[in-house]
């Protein structure tokens, strides 16, 4: 690698920002554009470039309010197909359906018949069609074929109509859109691009809106966007001003004719650029006003808006990547398996042609087989080729056409199982797991790595406060009494608090006490400042009183303080009401410090109705400490608090105070309101103004607060973890919380070595330096070499940002300058090309790298990360390792990453059902994916394993008999078999039993297969099916068919039956090799089924009655009367087997066949038993159910393992939008009694800016 080339790398690489979500995934160059000093010439240019591409560029999408002949004008239309064109707009209608009724047949036939082995037997059948060649009827092969495309297209309907009935739900929903003047319901597959539509409260968004106004104060909405991220915190949106002002009444939303100019439909939900041109003025447009598809209204009860992108253009439809066809490893080597077979089929036809040439030149001549003349004078080499097309047929079973639907009858019997496992079924929600998908369920054998994301999946999303510490004392634990700890834990009564919600869980009634006894002031203190130091917005309706939270952490602790006794009541845009110990009290909010990524804290200052001016904050604990009084007393003992709760997995927050006196406070402000109006760099001038306020706190103490994962979490990981199954937690929360769930839920423990994006980073250049100075074998010694040397566990934490820079997938950020264009050389072409090439190969070396890495870790946590990337990852771990896959989640965002993997999982969240309906299996919890892995993969696979082998054994038992007749038939081509032997022994002589194995089979219980983990492996190592196993049912098969033919072929030599005549016409031989055979597979399957039930049973001796039944009726006189030429073994059945020597013969063969079987079974169950042996030889000692124990973190005192998993949202909270006033009544400040005249002044002048 070129020394210049890895200085441009690493030139372009700067530290990325952790706090941070990477660049959208269709972002432009121009906004990845950092800012910095250029020329003055290249300034100018730029700005005239801009003023001309602008709306060319970003704002090419044109939306006309209530105008549908607007987007007929040709410039909105494109290409479709040759000179027909379309519209650029989609329809809101949404197809995720394959047929129509028109389409369904020819388009079904045509999927069927691109799989090789339908193509190969239709061929077949024509072939068959063809006397000549053909020495079977050509109904040997339509009956099986025919049966394989019913019941294959039989399936695909069934699962088209599934389809289409989810589509019909969707698309009929109902809609208030403005229809000649006034609202009317159409359904959501009518809505037009440029529609004004009326949404309701707990309605779902059907398209990307702008939102225009609503029921709310100056048109506020609330969304809920579970069904995106899974999250079911509330998020704002706000209309423009003039369109609340404005667009109000029904007649002027008929009126309304603005146009709306943006960017194309892309993938990003954090963005969105556009303007708004409306009588004669224009107004910018950004993504708080828009309103996406797949969100809910919420206390909300009306709201207003204008469609912008509908149906596959809306954010969410753009999120949910390719449609992928998913294969499993099985299926893949199973046609790799049946091309072998194809192989030898040609290679068996072409040597047996070959002694068909020979046979007719050497003895032909001699006339020996004069009564086999056909009454043409073919040559010999003519011969030879009918001879190759006629055991082409003859030996066509050595592919089984049975074999694919038997495959899918299997998988969609499995299906069902899973569709009916009542421990998978989620009672609170009426939620059953549910097997969206038919194709993939061995696949769940065989998984190597999960990729989950957090919130709504691993998570509940619902916080719940759990233990605080006070002045040096921790509530919400057990508490001594008379000594020893209480064992039973006793709810807290809050009945005497009219105010409380009912819903709050705490166990120490010490602090009640606390509370209303007063004795100690910094207990109110503290709750007091739950109450006043958020920006929660409450809504009170006929007496109750529910909070509006920009994150669940922030509405946890206000609604604590509420059942507390400090109850948040009201708020205006300069005052806060709270109800202390049920004593009213007005609190005048003089500046709201809001929190952001960076401060990691929130602080508010407040006036009391006593006069006095404080200052409270909360924060995590690494900032907080650096800003606090160096007069502490409790600071050492809140520290040990911390940890405790740290080692707990729960989410801190530590709360101080200040007491500011006026005249500090008056100075301050002026600053406060100066940054406050400043044109550039205002948020670096405010938080520098905070920075000087936020000084000598006193601190309170600090908050616990539980993420609570979802029920079992912990234990399914940790049986996930000793099947040999790495799990990597891929979400778009911060680096703290992501990693604070990685303790909850073990993934990360005390004892894990952590690497960071930074640690990631050094390791991967140390390795590629070593790499790039290293040739040859010592290259490939260098990649093997292990990244870590230790026996500790790792675990990787890193972040969007960090995994760009990483995979140098970090767009690069354009300078604009005056270009001139040049025709380059082809030297500089060429030179430009190397380049090229240089950088992908280093980008693919670095990529392999990281994987490498990563794979070595026990747990990898990628936070902050995009749809994209999460797919990315997954995708990385699919290229480079080639592993079974398997993804999970619950919202929108994880729609790309579910499609992405070998198999995809959708939580039936709290409302997000679009992973549900991309995925391939869906159930209401995480704790159930244990059971679909361990129990229905696990099976799955190793019945699917266990069909296979004895598909194919029994395939080349039948078929190779005809083999080693043909040596002693002349190679004529002429089969051992009836005609309607070779029909039905596919169909219904040898099919349910296997087919039953294939369904039921198990070799351990389901508690066995949860309680041993390990028992998992052989599938991730393919250990029960791959090509070793093939050639040993080849040769079983071949071994088998030898048997077969030969013992009964040396029983008839030399026989004479017992009433004198010699049973040993070809009839009576294709009798008893045939009865031999079913005997034989049949009994065959009896020993490879591990469960016995009473269905195994009548399915094996049940296949063996029906072929004798059938038998004797094709055999007998009646029919053959009916159809003379088509049922030509008159009597022989019956004459036949009244021979005791066929029977003996028939005995014979059998137990040739299978005692060899029974004795390598034994002795290898014996000297070298499997695991899944050995468990099951003890399975009566492992009836109790093992009990999981939680791994418990060792508390050292005096050493801190704090991790500073701050409870926060990761996005601003609401300050701006109550500083604004925009959502609650305006009261005048009592700020002149404060600042005097200065204070109208500086109002005036914030209100300019």
């Amino acid at each position: 690698m070129d020394t210049d080339l890895d200085t441009t790398l690493e030139e372009d690489s700067q530290y990325p920002n952790d706090e941070e979500v990477p660049y959208s995934d269709d972002e432009t160059d121009d906004e990845l554009e950092s800012p910095s000093v250029e020329p003055e010439q290249n300034r100018f240019n730029r700005e005239a470039e801009q003023i001309q591409e602008t709306s060319k560029k970003e704002y090419s999408w044109q939306v006309k309010a209530n105008d549908h002949n607007f987007y007929d004008q040709p410039q909105f239309k494109k290409k479709k197909f040759l000179c027909l064109k379309k519209s650029k707009y989609s329809g809101n209608e949404i197809k995720t359906y394959k047929y129509n009724p028109i389409t369904f047949l020819p388009l079904n036939l045509w999927e069927q018949f691109k799989r090789a082995a339908n193509t190969y037997f239709l061929m077949l059948l024509i072939l068959q069609a063809i006397p000549m060649i053909s020495t079977v009827s050509w109904s040997t092969t339509l009956i099986p074929l025919l049966l394989v495309l019913g019941i294959t297209a039989v399936k695909d309907l069934v699962d088209d109509i599934a389809r289409h009935r989810m589509d019909n739900e969707i698309n009929n929903r109902s809609c208030e859109v403005i229809a000649d003047g006034r609202f009317k319901h159409v359904k959501w597959k009518d809505i037009h691009v440029g529609d004004v539509i009326r949404l309701k409260k707990n309605d779902f968004i059907p398209a990307d809106v702008l939102l225009l106004s609503s029921s709310e104060p100056n048109s506020l909405c609330y969304v809920e966007t579970a069904e995106l991220d899974g999250e079911t915190n509330l998020k704002f949106k706000m209309a423009l001003e003039v369109t609340d002002r404005l667009l109000q009444q029904e007649q002027m939303m008929a009126e309304f004719d603005a146009l709306i100019e943006c960017e194309e439909p892309n993938n990003r939900l954090d963005k969105f650029l556009g303007t708004m041109f409306w009588r004669g003025a224009s107004y910018p447009i950004d993504a708080d006003k828009i309103l996406l598809r797949g969100c809910k209204i919420r206390n909300t009860d009306y709201c207003h808006g204008l469609v912008i992108f509908a149906g596959s253009d809306t954010k969410i439809m753009r999120n949910g990547g390719k449609n992928r066809l998913k294969r499993t490893k099985i299926d893949s080597l199973m046609n790799y398996m049946v091309y072998t077979i194809f192989v030898l089929l040609i290679l068996a036809s072409a040597g047996l042609a070959i002694g068909q040439t020979y046979w007719d030149d050497q003895l032909g001549k001699k006339n020996v087989s004069w009564y086999l003349y056909d009454g043409y004078d073919y040559k010999p080499s003519y011969r030879g080729f009918l001879a190759f097309w006629g055991y082409i047929i003859v030996l066509n079973t050595m592919v089984p056409i049975s074999l694919y639907v038997s495959v899918e009858v299997i998988r969609l019997g499995q299906s069902y199982f899973i569709n009916w496992d009542l421990q998978m079924y989620y009672p609170e929600k009426d939620t059953p797991a549910k097997a969206r998908t038919t194709t993939l369920n061995e696949q769940l054998g065989q998984i190597q790595y999960i990729f989950s994301d957090k919130t709504g999946t691993l998570t509940q999303n619902i916080m719940t406060f759990k233990k605080c510490t006070i002045n040096r004392h921790i509530y919400g634990q057990n508490r001594a009494i008379g000594g020893k700890l209480s064992e039973k834990l006793e709810q807290v009564d809050f009945s005497w608090n009219m105010y409380a919600d009912g819903k709050l869980s705490f166990t120490d009634s010490f602090l009640i006490e606390q509370i209303k006894s007063g004795k100690d002031p910094d207990v109110q203190e503290f709750f007091k400042l739950l109450a006043i130091c958020h920006t929660v917005m409450v809504d009170r309706t006929e007496g109750d009183i529910a909070y509006q939270a920009a994150s669940p952490d922030e509405g946890a602790l206000v609604t604590a303080a509420r059942n507390f006794g400090f109850v948040f009541l009201s708020r205006t845009q300069t005052t806060i009401t709270i109800s202390e110990m049920g004593i009213e009290r007005i609190y005048n909010v003089l500046a709201i410090l809001d929190f952001n990524s960076d401060r990691k804290r929130m602080s508010v200052v407040v006036k009391g109705p006593e006069g006095n001016i404080k200052l409270y904050c909360k924060g995590a604990d690494t900032v907080v400490y650096e800003r606090l009084h160096p007069d502490n007393p409790i600071k050492e003992e809140t520290q040990e608090a911390l940890d405790v709760f740290a080692n707990e997995t729960l989410r801190t927050l530590c709360l101080c105070y200040k007491d500011i006196e006026q005249a500090e406070f008056e100075k301050w402000y002026k600053k406060y309101m100066a940054a406050s109006v400043a044109t550039s760099n205002r948020d670096e001038a405010l938080d520098k103004v905070y920075e000087e306020i936020e000084t000598n706190l006193i601190l309170l103490g600090a908050t616990a607060i539980e993420d609570k994962l979802q029920d079992g979490v912990p234990q399914t990981i940790s049986k996930l973890a000793k099947a040999d199954i790495k799990i990597w937690v891929l979400t778009g929360d911060k680096k703290e919380t992501a990693e604070n769930i990685g303790f909850s839920c073990e993934l990360l423990t005390d004892d894990t070595d952590i690497h960071y994006g930074e640690d990631i980073s050094t390791l991967l250049q140390t390795r590629m330096e070593n790499q790039r100075n290293q040739a040859g074998a010592n290259l490939a010694n260098s990649q093997n070499e292990p990244f870590f040397q230790t026996d500790r566990k790792q675990a990787l934490v890193i972040t969007g940002s960090w995994l760009n820079e990483i995979l140098l997938e970090k767009k690069k950020k354009k300078k604009k300058r005056l270009k001139l264009k040049i025709p380059r050389t082809a030297e500089e072409k060429q030179k430009e090309l190397l380049n090229r090439q240089k950088v992908d190969a280093m980008k693919e070396m670095r990529q392999r790298t990281f994987v490498d890495l990563a794979c070595e870790c026990h747990a990898v946590i990628c936070c902050r990360v995009t749809p994209k990337q999460k797919a990315m990852v997954v995708d990385l771990v699919k290229k480079y390792k080639k592993a079974v896959t398997l993804a999970i989640g619950d919202g929108a965002n994880d729609v790309n990453m579910i499609k992405t993997a070998h198999i995809g999982v959708g939580i039936s969240g709290q409302e997000g059902m679009q992973a549900v309906m991309s995925s391939d299996y869906s159930f209401a919890q995480f704790r159930f994916l244990q059971r679909l892995i361990l129990v229905h993969g696990r099976w799955s696979y190793i019945r699917m394993c266990k069909f296979l082998r004895y598909f194919f054994y029994k395939n080349f038992a039948f078929t190779l008999v005809h083999f080693w007749y043909s040596f002693f038939n002349g190679f004529s081509a002429q089969p051992v078999y009836e005609d309607w032997f070779i029909a039905l022994y596919n169909v219904l002589y040898s099919s349910l039993p296997v087919l039953l194995v294939g369904l039921l089979d198990q070799d351990v219980s389901d508690k066995l297969s949860l309680r041993f983990p390990f028992l998992y492996i052989p599938g991730q190592k393919d250990l029960l099916f791959n090509y070793q196993k093939f050639f040993i049912s080849l040769c079983h098969g071949i071994i088998t068919s030898l048997v077969i033919f030969f013992i009964p072929y040396g029983a008839f030599l030399l026989t004479m039956g017992q009433d004198g005549e010699a049973p040993s016409d070809y009839q009576s031989f294709a009798v008893t090799t045939a009865t031999a055979l079913i005997v034989t597979v049949n009994c065959q399957i009896g020993l490879d089924t591990s469960y016995w039930t009473f269905v195994n049973a009548f399915s094996v001796f049940g296949s063996i009655a029906i072929y004798f039944g059938i038998m004797f009726d094709l055999h007998s006189a009646g029919i053959h009367i009916l159809f003379p030429s088509t049922f030509i073994f008159t009597g022989t059945a019956p004459n036949a087997l009244k021979q005791p020597y066929l029977w003996l013969t028939i005995i014979l063969t059998v137990a040739i066949c299978l005692f060899p079987v029974v004795a390598l079974r034994f002795f290898s169950k014996t000297v070298w038993p499997t695991d899944s042996d050995k468990v099951q030889r003890n399975r009566k000692k492992f009836k109790a159910e093992e009990e999981w124990k939680p791994r418990h973190s060792i508390f050292r005192r005096g050493v801190s393992s704090r991790r500073s998993a701050y409870a926060f949202s990761h996005q601003r909270g609401y300050a701006d939008l109550i500083a604004s006033g925009r959502n609650i009544p305006k009261k005048r400040a009592p700020l002149d009694a404060i600042l005097g005249g200065n204070a109208a002044e500086l109002i005036r002048a914030r209100k300019m800016s």
